[in-house]
């Protein structure tokens, strides 16, 4: 992809929160944008409306990624609705807190089913199209850390961080992967703004960033055509610091 205007993306999770975010963003630089959703149709219907009314072009569909076979037939689904697609964007994920101790067999399946294998099945019929194309996918700062709250969601974060640096090798040469780690952009479901206010001096540059940042940095790798198999950190430097979270 040599830039983003007239090409077409597909974002999971794009019904609020940071794939709202990327939607809007995306199609402010040009792009025409698919809107994943499973639980949340009314919000993701309200984004789409928004960037529609603002000039742009937006659609949705919905699956529930849990599903392995839905997960596989999704970038199927979009294709038909809107034809060829030149940028996957995985943003859907879940996040619960779960300890070492709670942490149950049936809580890793879930979060390894939503938050990796289904970006792994979305990739491989992306790449089945044999086009030019990109594919980022969103992690966490702290997958270079040990994220002792959230065991499930870790390992799944994880995996896909490995899963990005061998999506890079195989859908090479066309098709560039990429990943972004935020660290301090939203506060969780639930939280409000000083959730993260008191915890901007965990990171080197002592404050916290927003959606914004998160835009930036994937429309700076859906255009940067010489890059891929890389983490970008969006997180002020919270991954240089090498100790957990308490």
């Amino acid at each position: 992809m040599q830039g983003v205007e007239g090409k077409t993306a597909l974002i999971t999770g794009a019904a609020k929160r940071l794939g709202a975010a990327l939607a809007q963003g995306l199609s402010r630089a040009g792009a025409c944008v698919i809107l994943h959703c499973h639980r949340s149709r009314g919000d993701a219907d309200q984004t789409a409306a928004a960037i529609i009314d603002a000039g742009g072009n937006a659609s949705v569909i919905e699956a529930d990624l849990s599903d392995n076979a839905a997960a596989d037939a999704l970038m199927g689904r979009a294709i038909a609705l809107v034809g060829p697609i030149d940028a996957l964007i995985n943003s859907a994920s879940i996040f619960h807190e779960c300890d070492f101790a709670e942490t149950m067999p049936s809580a890793i399946h879930e979060n390894m089913n939503i938050n990796a294998i289904a970006p792994m099945l979305l990739a491989r019929r992306f790449a089945e199209q044999q086009r030019p194309g990109a594919i980022i996918n969103l992690l966490d700062t702290m997958v270079m850390d040990y994220d002792k709250r959230h065991i499930p969601y870790h390992l799944s974060k994880r995996t896909l961080q490995t899963l990005t640096r061998m999506m890079a090798v195989e859908f090479a040469p066309d098709i560039r992967v990429n990943a972004i780690a935020p660290g301090l952009i939203l506060p969780p479901p639930g939280e409000n703004i000083t959730y993260l206010e008191k915890l901007a001096r965990s990171n080197p540059l002592q404050r916290h960033g927003g959606p914004a940042d998160i835009v930036e940095a994937a429309l700076f790798l859906l255009r940067a055509g010489f890059v891929t198999g890389q983490t970008l950190y969006i997180d002020g430097g919270r991954h240089l610091r090498g100790s957990m979270y308490e």
